[in-house]
């Protein structure tokens, strides 16, 4: 046997394919354990409806559906009988045609329908009900059982053993990483332990003492005795597998027979610590007993929807358990504090295969080559995320709102306000309209500023860009252009970084060479073994041995503490520190009185510290909207007489409305109008520095760093670029872009240039494309944009606003 000792504790669809993807790559020394009978365990992949629709909102989650349709066909355990969704709302209709774009953006084949077509597709739909459709044919019906049976058999005849009815009762470690399984039946040795346990994965995690995000919640799903218009089927499914979303429903075949399962129903959360053990559940342990009146209205919208179930009834039906987290996504990754723990949860069999693959990537090579898995790893949470009842408050609105249309600007709604800036106070005084990051509360925009929109050209965005939109958006971009705002800019993330190797550390992990005099400041990029961008930072050095990084989110954080030497301290800062934005051409007569700091003489990325009226501050020339100004900090207990102080001296200084506070509405049109990237949405794991147009952040000469050699490589071969496109429509992101009729590419970023005049799209393109002048088109609900590829930065390409 090869490879280190490796558990895999869970043998539904997620621990079988992780055994199949490990032993495929040579790691044959795994043990795989599952409380349960294989391949039917009892867990969720036991009684898993299969449906396989593999459209999502996020790229990563339809490539992983993509892998795991491809992978069970091969394994003869899909039907591929396609997927139907349809529409019986002109709401639903338009965002299926959003789904659509989605598909195109992500090399997915689909067609939108017209009522007739879809019925064609499907004979058992009311043609009267049905406005339209989206076909997919790749999807299908998944046999989870047989598949799994499938994939642990390949793994067995590779050496994995795979113990049934073993009870992992503990975890043992040892200095601070995994040493072995306890089961009921004796310890198994371990030098990684990977938890694919499903419902139960929470209680398995606690055995490590690591929190899991997780809750169980019951799923309804009934089965119909005979259908009239299935009888004699001799197929168990010939249909398309079918969803209408707009009463939270899906449904399949099943012979002669329909299986319904329903989201619209009561959120049914329970504690993985009362699930049922194998021999005291009646049926499984994921399956509880179903609830009639729960699926009432379910029925009658099926035998709406369905004329042909009128004449049936529901002879059969469940609660069956499924994992949910606070944000739709799975956990993946290893445990921050015990090393060789690694979890693989919260995964539904449409993506199963795809998890798989990702994780023996991830172990086996040190980082996953196939998919971008950022949204996914469990280390992404701020610590009140993972508190219980937000865990399960997050988890019970999900369920709640699987089918829903969400906009991608929506905040949650529940629990608000989590973190708040000491600005709060003030911001609510002048009407903002909140948003939420992370938990923060961040003004969109804000009322106050409504005056300003008179005598200004601010075109109102049409469709679903004039939600959570304002003309006031417009009117502070163009004030701060013309003036100074403040903007709050709390919710970054901010790392203090200190000791005797902070400097050597930091040359190691970034791009940039930071090894400058004190109060120099780095843009640089955090990479990947592979070269891809990790994150996008700020250093700035404050001290001999002190930086203060700005960074993107927690997994910035856990990178740099697994990188971290003994000599070397890292410690988030934010909760404790608040940060003002004060950006525009009279940003210094504001902040020039307040301090003897002679600000004239602090140059572009340069920082200091200094004090404005009575209160500390370290300020950062830095701007994200392409105007004069600095970043300036200071503690949460003072934060509140920083503004106060920078906005009476807006009064004093610059006159009624010399000063006004901005919202991110705003931020995000000037900052597009720079071309500064946003690192989860512009560019990703999967991406490089010279894809992404950051090869200036990239010091190739400085010595080595995380990625360096992988980059020489990729430097050469740079086949697609993130591209700048100007249109006369706002789009929203995610859209497809096509050259002609063939789709070439995707939207990153969008908004309206309210100093251009012109609408903004960032996108990646194929290289030969993304140059100046050339013409694509957007697909954006059921039209075509056209777009024209501009040279950029598209303000200010001099740089004199922001050096002067």
């Amino acid at each position: 046997m090869t490879g280190p000792s490796v558990v895999i504790i869970g043998a539904g669809v997620v621990g079988a394919a992780l055994a199949d993807e490990l032993s495929a790559r040579g790691w044959t020394d795994v043990t795989v354990v599952d409380q349960g009978d294989v391949p039917a365990t009892g867990g969720s992949s036991s009684h898993a409806p299969g449906l396989v629709f593999q459209i999502n909102g996020s790229k990563t989650m339809t490539e992983m559906a993509r892998y795991t349709v491809e992978k069970f066909v091969e394994l003869d355990s899909f039907h591929q009988v396609g997927g139907l969704e349809v529409a019986t709302t002109p709401e639903r209709l338009a965002e299926l045609r959003r789904r659509h774009g989605w598909a195109t953006s992500w090399g997915i084949e689909t067609h939108l329908l017209s009522a007739e077509e879809s019925v064609a597709r499907h004979s058992l739909l009311d043609p009267g009900t049905v406005l339209g459709g989206l076909y997919i044919p790749t999807d299908g019906l998944a046999k989870a059982v047989k598949a799994v049976d499938a994939q642990l058999a390949r793994a067995r005849s590779r050496g994995v053993r795979v113990l049934a009815r073993h009870e992992v009762l503990d975890i043992t470690t040892e200095g601070g990483r995994v040493k072995a399984v306890v089961t009921d039946r004796g310890d198994i040795p371990a030098d990684l332990v990977v938890c694919c346990a499903g419902i139960w994965g929470p209680k398995v995690a606690r055995m490590v003492g690591m929190d899991l995000p997780l809750t169980p919640l019951a799923h309804q799903l009934a089965w119909t005795g005979q259908v009239p218009d299935l009888a004699g089927q001799s197929v168990e499914v010939s249909r398309p597998i079918l969803r209408h979303q707009d009463a939270d429903l899906y449904y399949r075949e099943r012979f002669d027979t329909l299986g319904i399962g329903y989201y619209g129903h009561r959120p049914m959360p329970i504690s993985a610590d009362d699930i049922l053990s194998v021999d005291e559940a009646e049926v499984m342990p994921s399956v509880l007993t179903f609830t009639p009146d729960d699926f009432a209205d379910a029925w009658t919208e099926t035998r709406r929807l369905l004329p042909s179930t009128r004449s049936a009834k529901v002879e059969e039906g469940i609660n069956g358990l499924f994992s949910f987290t606070t944000d739709h996504l799975p956990l993946m990754g290893e445990s921050r504090d015990v090393e060789g723990f690694w979890v693989a949860e919260a995964v539904w069999v449409t993506h199963s295969a795809g998890v798989g693959r990702a994780m023996a990537e991830w172990l086996v090579d040190g980082h996953c080559s196939s998919f971008d898995l950022h949204e996914c790893d469990v280390n992404r949470f701020e610590p009140h995320q993972i508190a219980p009842d937000y865990v399960r408050a997050r988890g019970c609105q999900n369920y709640v709102e699987v089918y829903d249309i969400i906009h991608p600007l929506q905040p949650m709604e529940e629990p608000r306000p989590l973190r708040t800036s000491p600005f709060h106070t003030r911001q609510r005084e002048l009407g903002a309209m909140f948003l939420e990051a992370s938990g923060w509360e961040r003004p969109q925009w804000y009322e106050a500023n409504a005056p300003l929109v008179a005598g200004r050209d601010i075109p109102p965005p049409g469709g679903w860009a004039a939600r959570y939109w304002s003309p006031i958006v417009g009117a502070e971009a163009q004030a701060t252009r013309e003036s100074v705002a403040l903007y709050d800019m709390t919710a970054l993330k901010r790392l203090e970084v200190s000791g005797p190797g902070a400097v050597a550390f930091l040359q190691r992990l970034t791009t940039g060479d930071v090894d400058k005099s004190v109060g120099s400041v780095t843009y640089c990029l955090l990479l990947d073994v592979d070269g891809g961008i990790r994150s996008d930072v700020t250093v700035a050095r404050l001290g001999p041995q002190e930086f203060q990084v700005g960074a993107n989110g927690n997994l910035d954080l856990d990178w740099f503490d697994r990188h971290r030497p003994a000599d070397v301290f890292v410690r988030d800062i934010t909760p404790g520190t608040c940060c003002v934005g004060v950006w525009g051409p009279k940003a210094r007569d504001l902040v020039q009185p307040l301090t003897r700091a002679d600000l004239k003489a602090l140059r572009y990325f340069r920082g200091t510290r200094t004090h404005l009226g009575n209160v500390p501050v370290t300020m950062l020339r830095l701007s994200y909207v392409g105007e004069l100004g600095w970043e300036i900090y200071t503690t949460a207990d003072l934060g509140l007489k920083l503004w106060d102080t920078l906005w009476q001296a807006g009064q004093d200084h610059l006159g009624p409305q010399g000063v006004i506070a901005g919202g991110r509405g705003a931020f995000t049109s000037l900052r597009l109008e720079k071309g500064y990237r946003s690192f989860g949405t512009d560019m990703t794991f999967e991406h490089d520095p010279y894809e992404a147009g950051l090869g200036f952040a990239v010091k190739l000469d400085k010595g080595d760093f995380i990625g360096r050699e992988a980059l020489l490589a990729r430097k050469e071969s740079v086949t697609r670029k993130l591209a700048c496109l100007l249109t006369d429509e706002v789009v929203m992101g995610k859209e497809p872009v096509y050259d002609g009729d063939r789709p070439v590419g995707y939207v990153t970023s969008a908004a309206y240039g309210h100093t251009i005049g012109r609408a903004i799209a960032y996108a990646w393109l194929p290289a030969p494309l993304a140059t100046p002048g050339q013409t694509v088109h957007i697909g954006y609900f059921d039209r075509r944009v056209e777009a024209v590829v501009a040279e950029e930065p598209l303000f200010d390409p001099a740089m004199t606003r922001l050096r002067g």
